[in-house]
């Protein structure tokens, strides 16, 4: 992809800061959000409050600030990608779980990889790509053009292959069919005609079904990973063990049951790490009682 003038300007006066410095400066500015935006800081803390119960304001405040502070390093690290080789990846980022991709590869369909809005989810693309091999990723095109322009750049410099998710399908199944890596992320809210509903921290999501659809129609495996940001400032890349999926017959049984199982993959790894997943999403925006609704309203109006 072609990199726009103001593009190469953005990316050359951040990544001429420092990476510490930058840090900082990208924390501290997360940080006043966190204070001046009282909106954001309400959908945060409320998230929280909902997901553990269990927990004091104090311990639910401290997550949410340790949340900011993830999407400011997150932010500040995006400037380090185009910097990024396959010789000097493993300066910033360590691997676990290597031999789980090999024995999805041997299969020869391709992997569907399960991700989610967690830790520093720009670089878990860039290092999918120069540690395992490029993928295809599906993205949503941003509000802004300038910013779309940048984040698009970005996630394909390291050789990834970003298609727009409304045009996405063929392209997903041509690749597993290359046996190649398919990156998904699932921990987004959809609308009602889009998803089904799962739990997620003991209450009713609309989750996409395009991934469970995708293991059951191609028999590709579903391979979970994440990247984790490391005390030392570093990262670890974890790749877990294939997630069986099942079939029954029953399709939509199945689409739910598998769906369940890999949004039960994403909640385990925001338990053991609250403080890195992106509390700010209204995840659990869109109701169970909207399909309801909405069918009795499209009911009365065919008749």
């Amino acid at each position: 992809m072609k990199k726009s003038p103001l593009t190469n300007i953005i990316l050359k006066c951040f990544g001429a800061i420092p990476r510490e410095p930058r840090r900082a400066l990208f924390i501290g500015a997360f940080c006043l959000f966190y204070y001046l935006s009282a909106r954001q800081r309400f959908i945060t803390i409320h998230n929280l409050t909902c997901a553990f119960p269990e927990k004091s304001i104090s311990e639910v405040k401290k997550i949410a600030r340790g949340a900011y502070k993830t999407m400011g390093i997150t932010a500040a690290d995006f400037f380090e990608i185009p910097s990024l080789t396959k010789e000097n990846i493993g300066d910033l980022v360590e691997v676990e779980g290597l031999e789980y991709y090999t024995k999805a590869m041997e299969k020869n369909r391709g992997i569907l990889l399960l991700g989610a809005h967690f830790s520093n989810w720009e670089l878990t693309a860039a290092a999918i790509s120069l540690v395992l091999q490029p993928a295809v990723i599906t993205y949503r095109p941003l509000d802004s053009p300038i910013l779309d322009s940048l984040v698009l750049w970005v996630r394909s410099c390291t050789g990834n292959v970003l298609i727009d998710k409304e045009r996405a399908m063929r392209k997903m199944l041509r690749s597993l069919a290359h046996n190649e890596i398919v990156a998904t992320m699932i921990d987004q809210n959809m609308a009602w005609q889009e998803g089904v509903f799962v739990d997620f921290f003991g209450r009713p999501v609309c989750t996409t079904t395009g991934l469970a659809l995708l293991a059951l129609h191609t028999y590709a495996p579903v391979v979970p990973g994440y990247i984790l940001r490391l005390e030392n400032g570093k990262y670890r890349m974890v790749i877990k063990e294939e997630i069986a999926v099942i079939r029954t017959g029953d399709r939509d049984a199945d689409i739910l049951i598998n769906t369940q199982n890999f949004t039960r993959f994403i909640e385990d790894t925001v338990r053991e790490y609250p403080d890195q997943w992106f509390w700010i999403h209204q995840r659990w925006k869109t109701k169970p009682w909207q399909v309801a609704k909405k069918r009795v309203e499209q009911g009365a109006a065919d008749k």
